[in-house]
């Protein structure tokens, strides 16, 4: 399983981004799917997952601003982020998990958003 991010960028604080994920390859394997971020000096953190049935779950900091969405047919995940602060400034990674227990991760995109 291949995942591509994009949609990062530079946003004041209060805008809105939309992140997407495609994923490609053994994409039938896929079960959940997800969005994590790394801010500087810190740990990689879950922002928001679903399933494949579209169970959704989100860290407590973003919950009523951030939306994940996923089309199952097209493969892609997405993360709606709106009223966007200074701390969700970070790199944002998209996740994937597999049947057989695997992760897969995409390269990061950078979300900064600035006071």
């Amino acid at each position: 399983v291949q995942l591509q991010a994009s949609g990062g960028g530079l946003v004041q604080a209060g805008g809105s981004l939309r992140l997407s994920c495609a994923a490609s390859g053994s994409t039938s394997s896929i079960t959940g799917m997800g969005w994590y971020r790394q801010a500087p000096g810190k740990q990689r953190e879950s922002v928001a997952q679903i399933s494949r049935t579209g169970w959704k779950n989100y860290v407590d900091s973003v919950k009523g601003r951030f939306t994940i969405s996923r089309d199952n047919a097209k493969n892609t995940v997405y993360l709606q982020m709106n009223s966007l602060k200074p701390e969700d400034t970070a790199v944002y990674y998209c996740n994937a998990a597999t049947y057989d227990g695997m992760s897969y991760w995409g390269k990061g995109t950078l979300v900064t958003v600035s006071s």
